[in-house]
């Protein structure tokens, strides 16, 4: 088989890797990629949201599915467009991308159908969101612009001014463009948060191994809240008590939910969880595979992926039985200098042989570029860097060797991942 990925980040590079342990795939394209990713497939430099040119690649390539993994290009339709063409994809349609695409779509939906989620109004007139703020609201409270805005579009605040604030930046100055132009504000939870990936084909949902993020920039969980920084599999939290409790009151109930609103949901779908005093609830959906947490899930997985992403295009999911690997996964995120705010790039890395990688491990590329021949720094997060080991300790023990060992200059790395819980 041929395949073409959309994307061009460290989730997109460990779906290439999988993809690449396949003996039914023959070749791998990647558009537009990076510098790690093309040591893997060829790139060709079409943006992941240009739909239309993403199309004639696929048939010019004459490729045997597509993978559709980042967030913008799925809200857009771009599966849509690949299906009225007759090409295979990977990736839920339009109206299924809506469960990340509105988080208002997304609280209604919970609403509607009773899945546990935090309490919360929406609003799509800031007067009205300022007046809540100021008379009705618990604080701290949580304010959510409606659309996609890069993972940043969260705020907790922590008293009316804080949350003001947030609803005139995202609302009145449009920080986060269209995507402000409704907000939710909800209330603030607290517990223990789990990552939990699953494949869905629109009936049937397997919920892949746990994982936790680690969103802040510094050690201790300080510091700016970023795109990700580091991952651990599985997660310690979620128990098998748990799983099965978030199974049928939250799963389940998701896909059916979808079912009856038209909007069958085929790929993978994301459920980020807090583990309240009160039992699992929903903090976010996202319609696609999560970064980071894609860098230690795929690393566990013993099953071939190809076979399950067939099955999904088939509405066969539940005739295939998808094994795991015993242990644990971890992944280090090197990052940019100053990041999430401003950073340098074009800084070589040194440190990783011919195929953008160190021994012992997966090295993810995240932001990276072929500069002369030589791999240099192009964002703010660069590099995962992941290890797998019996346990969680051996996996990050592996993870932070590795690290030492790669070197750019003004690298930024946290040395806690994990620790909680160790």
């Amino acid at each position: 088989m041929k395949l073409l990925v959309v994307g061009s980040g460290g989730r997109e590079h460990a779906i290439i890797l999988k993809l690449s342990e396949s003996k039914r795939v023959s070749k791998i394209y990647c558009a537009p990629g990076n510098a790690g990713i093309a040591k893997f497939a060829e790139c060709f430099d079409v943006k992941a949201t240009n739909i239309e040119g993403m199309v004639e690649l696929a048939k010019k390539l004459e490729v045997d599915m597509v993978v559709v993994a980042p967030d913008d290009p799925l809200v857009l339709g771009m599966v849509n467009s690949m299906n009225d063409e007759g090409i295979k994809t990977f990736g839920p349609d339009f109206a299924a991308a809506a469960i990340e695409g509105s988080k208002v779509f997304s609280k209604n939906l919970m609403k509607k159908y009773n899945i546990p989620t935090a309490d919360y109004k929406a609003f799509s007139d800031p007067e009205d969101a300022i007046l809540y703020l100021k008379e009705k609201c618990n604080y701290p409270t949580v304010v959510k612009a409606d659309g996609l805005a890069l993972g940043k579009g969260v705020v907790i605040a922590q008293n009316a001014e804080e949350a003001i604030d947030a609803v005139e930046a995202i609302m009145f100055d449009k920080i986060f463009g269209n995507s402000g132009n409704q907000i939710v504000i909800e209330e603030f939870l607290t517990g223990p948060e789990v990552s939990v990936l699953s494949f869905c084909d629109g009936k049937t949902v397997v919920p892949m191994i746990s994982s936790m993020d680690h969103k802040r920039a510094l050690d201790n969980d300080e510091g700016l809240n970023t795109g990700g920084m580091g991952t651990i599999a599985p997660n310690p939290f979620y128990t098998d008590e748990i799983a099965k409790l978030c199974m049928e009151t939250i799963f389940i109930p998701t896909v059916k939910a979808m079912q009856a609103e038209n909007r069958e949901f085929k790929g993978c779908l994301y459920f980020g969880l807090m583990l309240t005093e009160n039992g699992p609830k929903v903090i976010e959906y996202n319609c696609r595979f999560g970064d980071p947490e894609t860098q230690v899930v795929l690393p566990l997985l013993e099953t071939d992926i190809v076979d399950i992403f067939e099955a999904i295009w088939e509405d066969k999911l539940d005739k295939i039985d998808i094994k795991w690997k015993n242990g644990a996964a971890a992944c280090v995120i090197m990052a940019s200098g100053g990041y999430p705010k401003k950073y340098e790039t074009g800084i070589e890395i040194t440190g990783l042989d011919k195929s953008g990688q160190v021994e012992g491990g997966f090295v993810y590329h995240a932001g990276t570029k072929n500069e002369g021949g030589k791999i240099v720094t192009a964002g703010g997060r660069v590099l995962g860097v992941t290890c797998t080991g019996e346990n969680l300790k051996e996996a990050l023990d592996k993870s932070y060797a590795l690290i030492s060992r790669i070197k750019f200059d003004k690298a930024h790395y946290r040395t806690d991942i994990g620790k909680k819980v160790l």
